[in-house]
C-alpha cells in the first residue's frame, strides 16, 4: 500500500461503523413501567370503587332511596342509579377525607 492510499485509508476510518452500536439496545426499563402502568390502573380502578360506594352511602345517609311502597326498606333499583351529590369528584374528596365509620341508622 502506497502513502497516498494510506492517507485515504486514514481519512475514511471515521466513517466504518462500530460494530457495538450495530445492534438496538432498550435503555428503558419495561418491568418499572408495567408496574407503573399496572398500579396507576389499580389507583383508577380503586377511585371508582370508592366513587361508587360512597354515593351509595350518602344517599343511605340522607334517605334518598326510600321504598314509596314499603315503609322503612330500600329501593335497591335506586340504590343503582342515586346522585347523590353533583359530581363524581365530591364523592372521592369526601371519601378521602373522612376516614372514621359512620354510623348508619
Amino acid at each position: 500500500m502506497n502513502e497516498k492510499e494510506g492517507k485515504l485509508l486514514k481519512i475514511y476510518d471515521g466513517s466504518a461503523p462500530v460494530e457495538e452500536d450495530l445492534f438496538e439496545r432498550s435503555y428503558v426499563n419495561h418491568l418499572a413501567w408495567t408496574l407503573a402502568v399496572l398500579f396507576g390502573g389499580l389507583v383508577i380502578w380503586l377511585a371508582i370503587a370508592l366513587v361508587n360506594a360512597e354515593n351509595q352511602r350518602n344517599a343511605l345517609a340522607t334517605g334518598q332511596c326510600a321504598d314509596p311502597l314499603f315503609k322503612g326498606e330500600l329501593d335497591k333499583k335506586c340504590l343503582v342509579m342515586v346522585r347523590s351529590r353533583d359530581h363524581w369528584w365530591q364523592h372521592l374528596w369526601y371519601g378521602m377525607t373522612h376516614l372514621q365509620q359512620s354510623n348508619l341508622k
